[in-house]
Protein backbone atom coordinates (compact mmCIF):
# COMPACT_ATOMS: atom_id res chain seq x y z
CA UNK A 1 0.00 0.00 0.00
CA UNK A 2 2.83 2.41 0.86
CA UNK A 3 4.26 2.33 -2.68
CA UNK A 4 0.94 2.70 -4.50
CA UNK A 5 0.64 4.42 -7.85
CA UNK A 6 -2.23 5.64 -9.96
CA UNK A 7 -2.64 3.58 -13.12
CA UNK A 8 -4.05 4.34 -16.54
CA UNK A 9 -3.61 8.10 -16.93
CA UNK A 10 -4.65 9.10 -20.49
CA UNK A 11 -1.47 11.15 -20.93
CA UNK A 12 0.53 7.93 -21.38
CA UNK A 13 -0.93 7.46 -24.84
CA UNK A 14 1.37 10.28 -25.96
CA UNK A 15 4.12 10.26 -23.33
CA UNK A 16 5.15 6.65 -24.04
CA UNK A 17 5.87 7.38 -27.70
CA UNK A 18 9.00 9.45 -27.03
CA UNK A 19 12.49 9.53 -25.62
CA UNK A 20 13.43 12.55 -23.49
CA UNK A 21 16.57 14.64 -23.78
CA UNK A 22 17.91 15.48 -20.33
CA UNK A 23 17.89 19.27 -19.93
CA UNK A 24 17.46 19.51 -23.69
CA UNK A 25 19.76 18.16 -26.39
CA UNK A 26 22.80 19.95 -25.02
CA UNK A 27 26.35 19.44 -26.26
CA UNK A 28 29.27 21.09 -24.47
CA UNK A 29 31.64 20.39 -27.37
CA UNK A 30 29.41 22.48 -29.64
CA UNK A 31 28.82 25.25 -27.14
CA UNK A 32 25.22 24.27 -26.47
CA UNK A 33 24.59 24.48 -22.71
CA UNK A 34 22.13 22.37 -20.76
CA UNK A 35 18.69 23.91 -20.19
CA UNK A 36 19.32 26.46 -22.94
CA UNK A 37 16.88 27.49 -25.65
CA UNK A 38 19.23 26.09 -28.28
CA UNK A 39 19.32 22.72 -26.50
CA UNK A 40 15.53 22.58 -26.30
CA UNK A 41 15.12 23.69 -29.90
CA UNK A 42 17.49 20.92 -31.07
CA UNK A 43 15.52 18.32 -29.12
CA UNK A 44 12.19 19.50 -30.50
CA UNK A 45 13.43 19.68 -34.09
CA UNK A 46 14.85 16.14 -33.89
CA UNK A 47 11.60 14.70 -32.58
CA UNK A 48 12.66 14.16 -28.97
CA UNK A 49 10.79 15.17 -25.87
CA UNK A 50 12.76 16.99 -23.20
CA UNK A 51 13.18 17.01 -19.45
CA UNK A 52 13.66 20.43 -17.91
CA UNK A 53 14.06 21.95 -14.44
CA UNK A 54 12.02 24.87 -13.11
CA UNK A 55 12.77 27.21 -10.20
CA UNK A 56 10.74 30.10 -8.84
CA UNK A 57 12.53 33.46 -8.74
CA UNK A 58 12.20 36.06 -6.00
CA UNK A 59 9.55 37.93 -7.97
CA UNK A 60 7.57 34.82 -8.92
CA UNK A 61 8.92 34.09 -12.40
CA UNK A 62 9.60 30.55 -13.59
CA UNK A 63 13.19 30.05 -14.68
CA UNK A 64 14.52 26.93 -16.39
CA UNK A 65 17.75 25.89 -14.69
CA UNK A 66 18.86 22.90 -12.65
CA UNK A 67 20.99 24.05 -9.71
CA UNK A 68 19.89 26.23 -6.83
CA UNK A 69 23.02 28.31 -7.41
CA UNK A 70 24.35 29.83 -10.65
CA UNK A 71 27.94 28.88 -9.79
CA UNK A 72 28.27 25.81 -12.01
CA UNK A 73 26.26 27.08 -14.98
CA UNK A 74 26.93 30.83 -14.99
CA UNK A 75 30.05 31.23 -12.81
CA UNK A 76 28.39 33.31 -10.09
CA UNK A 77 27.69 31.90 -6.64
CA UNK A 78 24.21 33.32 -6.12
CA UNK A 79 20.94 31.49 -5.47
CA UNK A 80 18.33 31.58 -8.21
CA UNK A 81 15.56 32.12 -5.65
CA UNK A 82 17.21 35.33 -4.45
CA UNK A 83 17.13 36.98 -7.89
CA UNK A 84 14.43 38.72 -9.88
CA UNK A 85 13.68 37.85 -13.49
CA UNK A 86 15.43 41.02 -14.63
CA UNK A 87 18.57 40.16 -12.66
CA UNK A 88 18.63 36.62 -14.05
CA UNK A 89 18.41 37.91 -17.60
CA UNK A 90 21.84 39.50 -17.19
CA UNK A 91 23.65 36.15 -16.83
CA UNK A 92 24.87 33.82 -19.55
CA UNK A 93 25.26 30.04 -19.57
CA UNK A 94 28.62 28.28 -19.55
CA UNK A 95 30.60 31.11 -21.15
CA UNK A 96 28.29 31.35 -24.18
CA UNK A 97 25.83 34.03 -25.22
CA UNK A 98 22.91 31.82 -24.19
CA UNK A 99 20.58 33.41 -21.65
CA UNK A 100 18.94 31.48 -18.84
CA UNK A 101 15.48 30.82 -20.31
CA UNK A 102 12.12 31.25 -18.67
CA UNK A 103 9.44 28.58 -18.93
CA UNK A 104 7.34 30.81 -21.20
CA UNK A 105 10.21 30.85 -23.70
CA UNK A 106 10.66 27.09 -23.80
CA UNK A 107 7.04 25.97 -24.08
CA UNK A 108 6.33 27.40 -27.57
CA UNK A 109 9.16 25.26 -28.96
CA UNK A 110 7.19 22.11 -28.08
CA UNK A 111 3.69 23.14 -29.12
CA UNK A 112 2.46 20.49 -31.54
CA UNK A 113 5.64 18.48 -30.97
CA UNK A 114 6.99 15.93 -28.48
CA UNK A 115 6.08 16.19 -24.78
CA UNK A 116 7.96 17.66 -21.84
CA UNK A 117 8.86 16.20 -18.47
CA UNK A 118 8.75 19.24 -16.20
CA UNK A 119 10.69 18.89 -12.95
CA UNK A 120 9.73 21.37 -10.24
CA UNK A 121 12.69 22.24 -8.01
CA UNK A 122 10.86 23.04 -4.79
CA UNK A 123 12.26 24.05 -1.40
CA UNK A 124 9.81 25.66 1.04
CA UNK A 125 7.74 26.97 -1.85
CA UNK A 126 6.17 23.76 -3.17
CA UNK A 127 2.60 25.07 -3.38
CA UNK A 128 3.58 28.44 -4.91
CA UNK A 129 5.84 26.78 -7.46
CA UNK A 130 3.31 24.12 -8.45
CA UNK A 131 0.50 26.64 -8.81
CA UNK A 132 2.62 29.07 -10.84
CA UNK A 133 3.89 26.32 -13.14
CA UNK A 134 0.40 25.00 -13.82
CA UNK A 135 -0.88 28.49 -14.62
CA UNK A 136 1.86 28.96 -17.22
CA UNK A 137 1.51 25.46 -18.68
CA UNK A 138 -2.23 26.05 -19.11
CA UNK A 139 -1.47 28.80 -21.63
CA UNK A 140 0.30 26.53 -24.12
CA UNK A 141 -0.78 23.54 -26.20
CA UNK A 142 1.98 21.27 -24.96
CA UNK A 143 1.82 17.65 -23.82
CA UNK A 144 3.59 17.27 -20.49
CA UNK A 145 3.85 15.61 -17.12
CA UNK A 146 5.20 17.06 -13.88
CA UNK A 147 7.72 15.43 -11.55
CA UNK A 148 9.51 16.46 -8.38
CA UNK A 149 11.67 15.11 -5.58
CA UNK A 150 9.52 17.09 -3.16
CA UNK A 151 6.38 15.14 -2.13
CA UNK A 152 4.55 18.38 -1.31
CA UNK A 153 4.55 19.26 -5.00
CA UNK A 154 2.76 15.99 -5.73
CA UNK A 155 0.34 16.56 -2.86
CA UNK A 156 -0.57 19.96 -4.27
CA UNK A 157 -1.16 18.45 -7.71
CA UNK A 158 -3.24 15.63 -6.25
CA UNK A 159 -5.49 18.08 -4.41
CA UNK A 160 -5.73 20.93 -6.89
CA UNK A 161 -4.84 19.54 -10.34
CA UNK A 162 -5.53 15.79 -10.24
CA UNK A 163 -5.91 15.66 -14.01
CA UNK A 164 -2.18 16.32 -14.48
CA UNK A 165 0.10 13.31 -14.83
CA UNK A 166 2.46 13.49 -11.82
CA UNK A 167 5.63 11.64 -10.86
CA UNK A 168 7.86 11.09 -7.84
CA UNK A 169 11.59 11.48 -8.44
CA UNK A 170 13.91 9.33 -6.38
CA UNK A 171 17.27 7.59 -6.06
CA UNK A 172 19.25 5.73 -3.40
CA UNK A 173 19.36 8.49 -0.79
CA UNK A 174 20.58 6.02 1.83
CA UNK A 175 23.87 5.71 -0.01
CA UNK A 176 24.04 9.39 -1.04
CA UNK A 177 22.43 11.18 1.90
CA UNK A 178 24.21 14.57 1.57
CA UNK A 179 23.05 15.65 5.02
CA UNK A 180 19.57 14.14 4.72
CA UNK A 181 18.38 12.51 7.98
CA UNK A 182 18.44 8.71 7.82
CA UNK A 183 14.68 8.36 8.30
CA UNK A 184 14.00 10.75 5.43
CA UNK A 185 16.57 8.93 3.27
CA UNK A 186 14.82 5.59 3.88
CA UNK A 187 11.40 7.05 3.14
CA UNK A 188 12.52 8.75 -0.08
CA UNK A 189 14.63 5.85 -1.33
CA UNK A 190 11.68 3.51 -0.95
CA UNK A 191 9.12 6.03 -2.28
CA UNK A 192 6.98 5.53 0.82
CA UNK A 193 5.39 8.93 0.30
CA UNK A 194 3.45 7.29 -2.54
CA UNK A 195 0.98 6.23 0.16
CA UNK A 196 -0.35 9.80 0.26
CA UNK A 197 0.74 11.28 -3.08
CA UNK A 198 -0.28 8.35 -5.33
CA UNK A 199 1.85 9.36 -8.34
CA UNK A 200 1.30 8.18 -11.90
CA UNK A 201 4.98 7.32 -12.27
CA UNK A 202 8.25 6.99 -10.40
CA UNK A 203 11.31 8.54 -12.04
CA UNK A 204 14.24 6.66 -10.57
CA UNK A 205 17.99 7.00 -11.02
CA UNK A 206 18.94 4.27 -13.49
CA UNK A 207 21.98 3.02 -11.55
CA UNK A 208 19.93 2.76 -8.32
CA UNK A 209 16.78 1.15 -9.70
CA UNK A 210 17.18 -2.34 -8.19
CA UNK A 211 14.96 -1.49 -5.24
CA UNK A 212 12.18 -3.76 -3.99
CA UNK A 213 9.88 -0.79 -3.44
CA UNK A 214 10.27 0.33 -7.05
CA UNK A 215 9.62 -3.21 -8.26
CA UNK A 216 6.43 -3.37 -6.18
CA UNK A 217 5.25 0.02 -7.39
CA UNK A 218 5.55 -1.27 -10.95
CA UNK A 219 4.29 -4.81 -10.55
CA UNK A 220 1.58 -4.48 -7.90
CA UNK A 221 0.33 -0.99 -8.68
CA UNK A 222 1.26 -0.94 -12.38
CA UNK A 223 2.95 2.41 -12.04
CA UNK A 224 5.07 3.66 -14.92
CA UNK A 225 8.82 3.86 -14.41
CA UNK A 226 10.94 6.62 -15.91
CA UNK A 227 14.72 6.09 -15.89
CA UNK A 228 17.36 8.80 -15.58
CA UNK A 229 19.94 9.45 -16.83
CA UNK A 230 20.73 7.08 -19.72
CA UNK A 231 24.12 7.70 -21.33
CA UNK A 232 24.62 4.90 -23.88
CA UNK A 233 22.68 2.86 -26.42
CA UNK A 234 22.95 -0.44 -24.55
CA UNK A 235 21.36 1.02 -21.41
CA UNK A 236 18.69 2.65 -23.56
CA UNK A 237 17.82 -0.71 -25.06
CA UNK A 238 17.55 -2.36 -21.63
CA UNK A 239 15.40 0.44 -20.28
CA UNK A 240 12.95 0.29 -23.14
CA UNK A 241 12.79 -3.51 -23.11
CA UNK A 242 11.68 -3.28 -19.47
CA UNK A 243 8.96 -0.78 -20.33
CA UNK A 244 10.62 2.30 -18.87
CA UNK A 245 10.65 5.77 -20.40
CA UNK A 246 14.26 6.93 -20.93
CA UNK A 247 15.70 10.33 -20.10
CA UNK A 248 19.03 10.48 -21.91
CA UNK A 249 22.06 12.71 -22.47
CA UNK A 250 25.61 12.69 -23.92
CA UNK A 251 24.50 10.76 -27.02
CA UNK A 252 21.71 10.69 -29.58
CA UNK A 253 19.73 7.44 -29.73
Amino acid sequence: MSVRCRHGHPAWEVLRRYRYAHRGLHDETRGIPENSLTAFRRAAERGYGAELDVHLTRDGSLVVIHDDSLLRTAGVDVDVASLTAEQLSQYRLEGTQEKIPFLEEVLPLFEGRAPLIVELKAEKNAARLAKAACQVLDRYKVNYCIESFHPKVLMWLKRHRPEICRGQLSQNFIRERSGMPLVAAVVMTNVLTNLVTCPDFVAYKWKDRRQLSLFLARRLWRGQEVSWTIRDSASMQRVEQEGCLPIFEEFQP
